[in-house]
Protein backbone atom coordinates (compact mmCIF):
# COMPACT_ATOMS: atom_id res chain seq x y z
CA UNK A 1 0.00 0.00 0.00
CA UNK A 2 1.48 3.36 -0.70
CA UNK A 3 2.37 5.89 2.00
CA UNK A 4 2.13 9.08 -0.43
CA UNK A 5 -0.38 11.09 0.78
CA UNK A 6 -2.21 13.04 -2.13
CA UNK A 7 -2.53 16.05 -0.08
CA UNK A 8 1.28 16.72 -0.48
CA UNK A 9 0.64 16.46 -4.79
CA UNK A 10 1.67 19.66 -6.25
CA UNK A 11 3.29 21.07 -3.11
CA UNK A 12 6.70 19.37 -3.36
CA UNK A 13 9.55 21.57 -5.05
CA UNK A 14 9.81 20.53 -8.78
CA UNK A 15 5.93 21.26 -8.55
CA UNK A 16 6.56 24.60 -7.54
CA UNK A 17 9.31 25.20 -10.05
CA UNK A 18 6.76 23.76 -12.60
CA UNK A 19 4.10 25.77 -11.13
CA UNK A 20 5.97 29.04 -11.53
CA UNK A 21 7.40 28.19 -14.76
CA UNK A 22 4.00 27.64 -15.76
CA UNK A 23 2.38 30.50 -14.62
CA UNK A 24 5.42 33.19 -16.52
CA UNK A 25 5.00 31.70 -19.65
CA UNK A 26 0.90 32.14 -19.31
CA UNK A 27 1.56 35.61 -18.01
CA UNK A 28 4.01 36.19 -20.52
CA UNK A 29 1.64 35.08 -23.66
CA UNK A 30 -1.26 37.36 -22.06
CA UNK A 31 1.14 40.59 -21.63
CA UNK A 32 1.98 40.14 -25.22
CA UNK A 33 -1.34 39.81 -26.44
CA UNK A 34 -2.46 42.95 -24.75
CA UNK A 35 0.04 45.09 -25.68
CA UNK A 36 -0.18 43.90 -29.32
CA UNK A 37 -2.03 46.76 -30.99
CA UNK A 38 0.97 49.04 -29.59
CA UNK A 39 3.80 46.96 -30.08
CA UNK A 40 3.07 46.03 -33.54
CA UNK A 41 2.46 49.67 -34.17
CA UNK A 42 5.84 50.50 -33.16
CA UNK A 43 7.34 47.94 -35.51
CA UNK A 44 5.76 50.08 -38.19
CA UNK A 45 7.36 53.19 -37.10
CA UNK A 46 10.83 54.02 -38.12
CA UNK A 47 13.75 55.59 -35.70
CA UNK A 48 12.93 59.51 -37.17
CA UNK A 49 12.25 61.70 -34.08
CA UNK A 50 9.30 62.89 -35.27
CA UNK A 51 8.09 59.72 -34.50
CA UNK A 52 7.88 60.15 -30.45
CA UNK A 53 4.55 61.62 -30.05
CA UNK A 54 3.28 57.99 -32.40
CA UNK A 55 5.34 55.45 -30.48
CA UNK A 56 3.99 56.91 -26.75
CA UNK A 57 0.57 56.78 -28.20
CA UNK A 58 1.62 53.01 -29.20
CA UNK A 59 2.89 52.07 -25.85
CA UNK A 60 -0.42 53.18 -24.09
CA UNK A 61 -1.60 49.29 -23.94
CA UNK A 62 1.64 48.54 -22.47
CA UNK A 63 0.63 50.09 -18.85
CA UNK A 64 -2.49 47.97 -18.55
CA UNK A 65 -0.50 45.04 -19.44
CA UNK A 66 2.25 45.59 -17.31
CA UNK A 67 -0.06 45.67 -14.46
CA UNK A 68 -1.81 43.00 -15.28
CA UNK A 69 0.89 40.96 -15.40
CA UNK A 70 2.16 42.06 -11.93
CA UNK A 71 -1.43 41.57 -10.27
CA UNK A 72 -1.16 37.65 -11.80
CA UNK A 73 2.39 37.13 -10.64
CA UNK A 74 1.61 38.91 -7.03
CA UNK A 75 -1.56 36.01 -6.86
CA UNK A 76 -0.05 33.30 -8.40
CA UNK A 77 -0.48 29.61 -6.50
CA UNK A 78 2.77 27.84 -5.63
CA UNK A 79 0.74 24.17 -6.26
CA UNK A 80 0.74 22.93 -9.38
CA UNK A 81 -2.93 21.43 -9.11
CA UNK A 82 -3.99 25.15 -8.42
CA UNK A 83 -2.80 27.39 -11.09
CA UNK A 84 -5.07 29.97 -13.20
CA UNK A 85 -3.13 32.43 -14.17
CA UNK A 86 -4.62 33.52 -17.62
CA UNK A 87 -7.89 34.57 -14.91
CA UNK A 88 -5.81 35.96 -12.97
CA UNK A 89 -3.77 38.21 -15.55
CA UNK A 90 -7.49 39.17 -17.31
CA UNK A 91 -9.22 39.75 -13.85
CA UNK A 92 -5.64 42.38 -13.03
CA UNK A 93 -5.99 43.80 -15.87
CA UNK A 94 -9.96 44.47 -15.41
CA UNK A 95 -9.45 46.05 -12.18
CA UNK A 96 -6.12 48.18 -13.14
CA UNK A 97 -6.57 49.00 -16.92
CA UNK A 98 -8.07 52.52 -15.84
CA UNK A 99 -6.51 53.50 -12.49
CA UNK A 100 -2.77 52.55 -14.26
CA UNK A 101 -4.01 54.52 -17.44
CA UNK A 102 -4.45 57.57 -15.15
CA UNK A 103 -0.71 58.01 -14.44
CA UNK A 104 0.34 55.78 -17.24
CA UNK A 105 -0.50 58.44 -19.64
CA UNK A 106 0.70 61.49 -18.45
CA UNK A 107 3.95 60.00 -17.85
CA UNK A 108 4.16 58.92 -21.70
CA UNK A 109 3.29 62.06 -22.58
CA UNK A 110 6.14 63.79 -20.22
CA UNK A 111 8.83 61.17 -21.17
CA UNK A 112 8.15 61.72 -24.77
CA UNK A 113 8.79 65.78 -24.13
CA UNK A 114 11.91 64.89 -22.56
CA UNK A 115 12.87 62.66 -25.51
CA UNK A 116 11.84 64.92 -28.21
CA UNK A 117 13.96 67.65 -26.33
CA UNK A 118 16.71 65.46 -25.77
CA UNK A 119 16.90 64.75 -29.57
CA UNK A 120 16.75 68.31 -30.97
CA UNK A 121 18.88 69.76 -28.45
CA UNK A 122 21.16 70.95 -30.36
CA UNK A 123 19.07 73.27 -32.21
CA UNK A 124 17.99 74.80 -28.48
CA UNK A 125 21.28 76.44 -27.88
CA UNK A 126 21.37 75.69 -24.19
CA UNK A 127 24.11 74.49 -22.30
CA UNK A 128 25.08 70.78 -22.35
CA UNK A 129 24.48 70.53 -18.55
CA UNK A 130 20.65 70.72 -19.68
CA UNK A 131 20.95 67.67 -21.48
CA UNK A 132 22.37 66.10 -18.53
CA UNK A 133 19.70 67.12 -16.18
CA UNK A 134 16.47 66.51 -18.75
CA UNK A 135 18.42 62.35 -18.65
CA UNK A 136 18.30 62.86 -15.11
CA UNK A 137 14.48 63.67 -14.59
CA UNK A 138 13.60 61.44 -17.34
CA UNK A 139 15.57 58.51 -15.50
CA UNK A 140 13.99 59.41 -12.00
CA UNK A 141 10.49 59.57 -13.76
CA UNK A 142 11.21 56.03 -14.79
CA UNK A 143 12.10 54.93 -11.57
CA UNK A 144 8.79 56.76 -10.06
CA UNK A 145 7.12 54.47 -12.51
CA UNK A 146 8.18 51.74 -11.01
CA UNK A 147 7.19 52.41 -7.80
CA UNK A 148 4.10 53.32 -8.77
CA UNK A 149 2.90 50.75 -11.31
CA UNK A 150 3.32 48.37 -8.02
CA UNK A 151 1.24 50.10 -6.02
CA UNK A 152 -1.64 51.01 -8.66
CA UNK A 153 -1.23 47.32 -9.70
CA UNK A 154 -1.58 45.56 -6.01
CA UNK A 155 -3.57 48.79 -4.49
CA UNK A 156 -6.67 50.30 -4.71
CA UNK A 157 -5.53 53.83 -3.86
CA UNK A 158 -6.40 57.23 -6.10
CA UNK A 159 -4.50 58.05 -8.40
CA UNK A 160 -2.85 61.12 -6.97
CA UNK A 161 -2.34 58.92 -3.84
CA UNK A 162 -0.48 56.63 -5.48
CA UNK A 163 1.59 59.19 -7.52
CA UNK A 164 2.74 60.44 -3.93
CA UNK A 165 3.11 57.30 -2.52
CA UNK A 166 5.86 56.55 -5.43
CA UNK A 167 7.66 59.58 -4.58
CA UNK A 168 7.82 58.99 -1.07
CA UNK A 169 8.76 55.35 -1.47
CA UNK A 170 11.86 56.72 -4.10
CA UNK A 171 13.86 57.53 -1.05
CA UNK A 172 12.12 56.02 1.50
CA UNK A 173 13.01 52.59 -0.12
CA UNK A 174 16.31 53.53 -1.71
CA UNK A 175 16.98 49.92 -1.89
CA UNK A 176 14.25 49.34 -3.98
CA UNK A 177 14.72 51.84 -6.04
CA UNK A 178 18.31 50.92 -6.70
CA UNK A 179 16.52 47.76 -7.44
CA UNK A 180 14.19 49.08 -10.19
CA UNK A 181 17.19 51.36 -11.79
CA UNK A 182 19.03 48.08 -12.18
CA UNK A 183 16.66 46.19 -13.97
CA UNK A 184 16.29 49.73 -16.22
CA UNK A 185 19.77 49.23 -16.93
CA UNK A 186 19.45 45.49 -17.47
CA UNK A 187 16.50 46.12 -19.93
CA UNK A 188 18.27 49.00 -21.84
CA UNK A 189 21.33 46.91 -22.36
CA UNK A 190 19.65 43.90 -23.81
CA UNK A 191 17.64 46.44 -26.37
CA UNK A 192 21.09 48.18 -27.28
CA UNK A 193 23.15 45.33 -27.71
CA UNK A 194 20.57 42.50 -28.58
CA UNK A 195 17.51 43.05 -29.52
CA UNK A 196 14.32 45.40 -29.12
CA UNK A 197 11.94 42.30 -28.73
CA UNK A 198 14.27 41.05 -26.18
CA UNK A 199 13.13 42.85 -23.23
CA UNK A 200 9.49 42.39 -24.17
CA UNK A 201 10.34 38.62 -24.86
CA UNK A 202 11.65 38.81 -21.27
CA UNK A 203 9.03 41.33 -19.81
CA UNK A 204 7.39 38.59 -17.01
CA UNK A 205 10.72 36.92 -15.48
CA UNK A 206 11.72 41.09 -15.45
CA UNK A 207 8.77 42.12 -13.85
CA UNK A 208 8.36 39.20 -11.34
CA UNK A 209 12.14 40.27 -10.09
CA UNK A 210 10.37 43.68 -9.67
CA UNK A 211 8.21 42.41 -7.32
CA UNK A 212 10.55 40.53 -5.50
CA UNK A 213 12.77 44.03 -5.13
CA UNK A 214 9.40 45.42 -4.58
CA UNK A 215 8.32 43.48 -0.62
CA UNK A 216 9.35 45.91 1.83
CA UNK A 217 7.68 48.69 -0.24
CA UNK A 218 4.65 46.22 -0.54
CA UNK A 219 4.78 45.41 2.75
CA UNK A 220 5.13 49.20 4.30
CA UNK A 221 2.40 49.90 2.45
CA UNK A 222 -0.04 47.22 3.46
CA UNK A 223 0.96 48.16 7.26
CA UNK A 224 1.26 51.73 7.06
CA UNK A 225 -1.40 53.11 4.39
CA UNK A 226 -4.00 50.43 3.72
CA UNK A 227 -7.04 49.96 6.84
Amino acid sequence: MSTVRTTDFGTGVLSRAAALVHTLVVVEAMLLAAASPGLAGLLLLGPDPANLPLAAVCLLPLGPALSAALYALHHRSHDLTDLHPARAYWRGWRLNARPVLKLWTPLLAWLTVIAFSLTHFAATGLPGWWAGLLALIGVACLLWAAHALVLTSLFAFRARDTARLAAYFLLRRGRATLAAASLLVLTAAMTALLTEALPALLAAPLLLSLLHTSRPVIAETQEDFTA
